[in-house]
């Protein structure tokens, strides 16, 4: 019984986060004709503004909007790249605080590289507890592109009015939060591991 009341609340604890990051950006998607441009747009124009050079812009698959360095790309989803939403336009500033990262090569972003390097992890279990404390490990950086990169430039920039800052940090604090939501999903796996094991 005892582990029972445990796995569930792990579960809650796994599935709020989750349930919370898709509400935010769900509540944010809607489309706002006043807005100078796309998300997409709006990535290329601060990569010419940070004159990031070589960066590109791409669109990818649904809800994995991402930077990856071996590009060195911006990727985003169709709904970020081409929507007129604040959804759209904070996650793409996200992303390219990513890339501001990897292009001034910021101590911060050299965080990711050994995981993404380093230590391909056999067992299962150790692949997830590995999942569960890497956001442990990159959350400064992921915390450094939204409010340090992206909040500042979306306000200086005068690209949103002082009455959309309130959605649009809440929007970058789900952008940051995505690898939270993530860790707690690897640590509910643990979780039912240690739960199959003990019977």
């Amino acid at each position: 019984m005892p582990l029972l009341i445990i796995g569930e609340l792990l579960a809650i604890l796994v599935y709020a986060p989750s349930f919370w990051v898709r509400r935010v950006m769900a509540k944010h998607s809607k489309e706002i004709a006043g807005l100078p441009g796309t998300g997409g747009e709006l990535a290329l124009h601060l990569i010419e503004r940070f004159e990031l050079t070589g960066i590109k812009v791409e669109e990818t698959a649904a809800n994995t909007d991402h930077f990856d360095p071996s590009g060195p790309t911006v990727r985003l989803s169709p709904l970020n790249l081409n929507g007129k939403s604040l959804a759209a336009i904070a996650v793409a500033a996200h992303e390219v605080g990513h890339a501001i990262q990897f292009y001034r090569r910021e101590k911060v972003f050299e965080l990711r590289t050994p995981l993404a390097i380093g230590g391909l992890i056999c067992i299962s279990l150790l692949l997830q507890l590995g999942g569960a404390f890497a956001y442990l490990i990159i959350s400064p950086e992921e915390w450094d592109a939204s409010f340090n990169k992206a909040l500042p430039v979306l306000v200086e920039g005068e690209y949103v009015d002082a009455s959309q800052l309130p959605a649009i940090r809440q929007v970058l604090k789900a952008a940051a939060l995505t690898y939270f939501a993530a860790a707690l999903a690897n640590v509910l796996h643990i979780g039912r591991w240690f739960m199959i094991l003990k019977m």
